[in-house]
């Protein structure tokens, strides 16, 4: 007899029917949908294993663009079988990232059932034979519901460092080993704040050099005290709250421009009585179209006209700090607050729009990211930004530059003051302004000429139409 009748053969019973109806299974194709004009978006996080169940709707990838991140949903049920884009990897609209097991219920022919004959008799199993010889059913049955047959697990996580493409371009132009850095973002993601911390850690003479070690220090490298871990609760009450996603990803954002942007912040003070004046008069010819006129909008036109007149407030510039990019075009941002953080949407094209037009997409990006449904693009293209908090008070603040634009304006609550006029002490309404600066590329006397030049424009604002 030949030596394989003797072999260990599993026993293989015969799929049972399915009376009238069985599954039949096809894979479909999950892309990446509208990004709003985004290119090359990183992948940051998968969300689900192979083998996992989707929902229609489930997200499944996490996408992380300059301004936003936004979760990829899957437009189908089924079983994940494979995934076709992988952690770090850059995604367009289209492109394929996952393949979805769909089962289709068909009719099943109709016929005899017939057994299969039972094969040689093998030796007795060892326990893990036996837990592989009981009866199974194929993953590829037509019996089997697969959107049954998944259990949930853990994500494994990626066995290399958690990073996108652009920190690791920067971690390999600086000589840093990203095993070495302590990544501050979500899950554990290594931040570019995280290489550049690390990296002014080892300029300032902690490390005699950049090079890898076993035991990485805490704070990115720096010589600092690890941040203290304290049980609150041992003080009274507490209620922990998770940092919500859009703050996360501004916090890194803030650390980098406060890190490595010198800021220097110009005060100033402009006269706005008559251009209120203006806007109240204005709002009462407009109130049958329903558009209302806000300071804001008057101040996004102002500035505009002013980055015409100084090129370097309407710059950027580049990661090495000796390249100066000047914008031909006038894109400027304002700060919007959302319940899940500050946002700043973009007015394209201030210098080609009147009042009412930049009155009017303001409210309407404004009421979009209330909303949480800004599109990447409404939020990227920003040559110079706005924040202002004239609504809710104060006198005067520090606003953070948001990079890589080199200048912010800064805008408290008006008020009325006596201003001397040269005869008596007349009431005026008096505009505080605040603008920051990179003093990398702009100096203090230019910064004093742009909000001498701004408070001359917001006192006559028919100095905008020169």
């Amino acid at each position: 007899m030949p030596s394989w009748h003797s072999a260990s053969i599993r026993k293989r019973p015969i799929r049972p029917p399915c009376d009238a109806e069985a599954y039949m299974n096809q894979l479909k194709e999950i892309r990446v949908p509208d990004l709003g004009g985004a290119q090359d978006v990183p992948v940051i996080e998968l969300l689900v294993n192979v083998g996992d169940r989707i929902a229609v709707d489930q997200g499944i990838m996490t996408l992380e663009s300059d301004k936003a991140t936004m979760e990829v949903p899957s437009s189908t049920a089924g079983i994940l079988r494979e995934w076709k884009a992988r952690l770090g990897d850059t995604l367009s609209e289209g492109n394929v990232i996952a393949l979805i097991e769909v089962a289709h219920v068909v009719e099943s022919p109709p016929g005899p059932v017939h057994e299969t004959p039972p094969l040689h008799a093998p030796p007795a199993p060892s326990m893990v034979t036996a837990v592989a010889a009981t009866t199974i059913v194929d993953g590829d049955s037509p019996c089997m519901d697969p959107l049954k047959s998944t259990t949930r697990r853990e994500i494994q996580p990626s066995a290399m460092p958690y990073a996108s493409p652009s920190v690791r371009q920067l971690a390999r132009t600086l000589g840093v080993s990203l095993g070495v850095v302590s990544g501050t973002g979500r899950s554990g993601r290594i931040m570019r704040v995280d290489v550049e911390t690390y990296v002014r850690g080892a300029l300032s003479g902690v490390h005699g050099r950049v090079e890898a070690t076993s035991s990485p220090k805490p704070q990115g490298g720096l010589n600092l005290l690890p941040w203290p871990r304290i049980d609150f609760s041992k003080f009274g009450d507490v209620e922990e709250q998770p940092l919500q996603r859009i703050r996360n990803i501004a916090s890194a954002h803030l650390s980098r421009s406060w890190a490595f942007i010198p800021h220097v912040t110009q005060h100033d003070e402009a006269d706005v009585t008559d251009l209120e004046d203006l806007r109240l008069q204005l709002n009462r010819d407009l109130v049958k179209d329903g558009t209302k006129l806000t300071l804001l909008a008057f101040l996004i036109k102002a500035c505009g006209c002013l980055l015409k007149r100084f090129p370097r407030f309407n710059a950027s510039l580049d990661e090495r700090g000796d390249m100066l990019t000047l914008k031909k075009y006038c894109h400027i941002g304002f700060a919007a607050e959302t319940p899940q953080g500050l946002v700043v949407p973009v007015v394209r094209d201030v210098a080609k729009k009147g009042i009412v037009e930049i009155a009017q997409e303001v409210a309407a990006l404004a009421a979009r990211a209330r909303a949480s449904q800004l599109a990447p693009n409404d939020m990227q293209g920003g040559c110079f930004s706005i924040s202002s908090l004239g609504g809710i008070g104060g006198s005067a603040f520090t606003p953070m530059v948001n990079a890589p634009e080199v200048a912010i304006l800064g805008v408290s609550r008006s008020s009325v003051q006596p201003v001397w006029d040269g005869v008596a002490f007349q009431p005026r309404r008096l505009l505080p302004l605040s603008l920051s600066y990179d003093h990398r590329v702009i100096d203090g006397a230019a910064a004093a000429r742009f909000t001498t030049e701004l408070a001359r424009l917001l006192g006559d604002f028919r100095r905008a139409l020169l």
